[in-house]
């Protein structure tokens, strides 16, 4: 079951005069790698006159440069995207055998390929301090990462901070409060310096309104929402990247769409660019909007979609009948035989030899384990008195067997 929505990004600088600008790169193309699937993209750009060019950086990242010949009195972006938002699980994965348990080591060949993600600076005495505390541990890979990803979450306050940059890991630890890119960059540093590959992701985060609300935990979000946001991808060798949100102390899923996965946050900015001096007013605006949902267990059909279901099929049993379409039952086996399972009888003939003569040892085999018991419920739940029930007879419904007095039945 999935859930169709449209997400909508407007990012808008307005100047107060004409200015210059530098060829500008705009980071937000939904990476390779996500998993969420991307049914449709488009990126609308003012001033008119300019050249884009789809680049890709060396972490695989879509970049559009664009190039304004002429001065310009505003910037104007615009991201619209389809996503198929279809449950993914976290944890399908598989990991190599070497590195099932924490503390292990990258092989030689991932040593060569991984040192951006490895690269660690001067660890200041609250990280270290933190370290120290996971440096002792000796536990499954997964429920190590799980762990950390949790306890960061309960060690800080989520806040929504305005001010450019990222805080320094010390900061965010001695602050105990930061936002998302903050507890991206202090989940990355605290990997990297526990011997583990670890990436900082921009990206979208969709979140919908639940079907139903649960019965313990937070509610969640009370309307459909999307927002640019941040989080940390940590490499286990046979899993691949892993996504890791601290913020809610969970494991990415389908509403995390990745757009730009890099070494450092500074080249993950979603766009960068130089202008001549001026005064700037900056706005931008983000929406998410359902546009298709397939029925499912906690949201079924309303009242209106099964009026409309029986009544297209009034429709067609009419056609049917107006036609002289008439329904009949197939012939095809509902058992096959272990010993023959390519034979004719089992596959496209509707008798054969043996089939009558295995039906029958089925039938007997049945008729010993189950007739009476069955056969009793069907007289509880049908109001038949239960000394009326023969156990020669058995039935079994919501299944494609129907077996009774030695025939066997679609």
């Amino acid at each position: 079951m999935s859930i169709r929505v449209a997400l909508t990004h407007i990012t808008h600088y307005k100047y107060d005069r004409l200015v210059r600008m530098s060829p500008h790169v705009v980071r937000l193309r939904p990476a390779p790698h996500t998993r969420t699937p991307i049914l449709s993209y488009r990126l609308k750009v003012l001033p008119d006159k300019h050249f884009l060019n789809w680049q890709q950086d060396p972490y695989s990242n879509y970049l559009a440069r664009l190039a304004f010949p002429e001065p310009a009195a505003e910037l104007r972006v615009e991201v619209g995207l389809t996503a198929e938002l279809t449950v993914i699980n976290p944890f399908d994965f598989f990991v190599e055998a070497a590195a099932e348990k924490y503390p292990f080591q990258y092989d030689p060949v991932l040593q060569k390929e991984l040192p951006p993600y490895l690269h660690t600076g001067l660890a200041g005495c609250e990280l270290s301090r933190l370290v120290a505390v996971y440096q002792r541990k000796n536990m499954r890979s997964i429920d190590f990462l799980v762990e950390i990803n949790r306890d960061i979450h309960q060690r800080l306050k989520y806040l929504v901070r305005m001010e450019p940059g990222v805080q320094s890991p010390e900061e965010t630890l001695r602050l105990k409060q930061g936002s998302c890119r903050d507890f991206a960059w202090l989940l990355v540093n605290l990997m990297r310096h526990l011997g583990l590959a670890a990436r900082f992701v921009s990206g979208y985060l969709i979140q919908l309104v639940a079907d139903v609300k649960p019965l313990d935990g937070p509610v969640g979000t009370l309307v459909d929402f999307t927002d640019l946001h941040a989080w940390a991808e940590v490499y286990l060798p046979g899993a691949g990247w892993i996504g890791l949100d601290a913020t809610s102390g969970l494991l990415t899923g389908e509403g995390h769409i990745p757009l730009a996965c890099t070494a450092e946050p500074s080249s993950a900015a979603p766009v960068t660019g130089l202008v001549d001096e001026c005064k700037t007013e900056f706005s931008f605006d983000m929406s998410v909007k359902r546009i298709y949902e397939t029925p499912r267990v906690t949201k079924p059909y309303t009242t209106e979609q099964w009026m409309q279901i029986v009544s297209e099929g009034h429709k067609i049993h009419d056609d049917a009948v107006a036609n002289d379409i008439r329904m009949t039952m197939g012939g095809e086996p509902t058992f096959v035989s272990v010993d023959d399972m390519e034979g004719a009888e089992w596959n496209t003939t509707a008798l054969g030899p043996k089939k009558r003569l295995l039906a029958a040892e089925l039938l007997k085999r049945l008729q010993k384990r189950f007739a009476l018991a069955v056969c009793c419920i069907m007289a509880r739940g049908s109001g038949i008195p239960a000394n009326r029930c023969h156990a020669g007879r058995i039935h079994v419904f919501g299944a494609r067997m129907v077996i009774r007095s030695g025939m066997i039945r679609n």
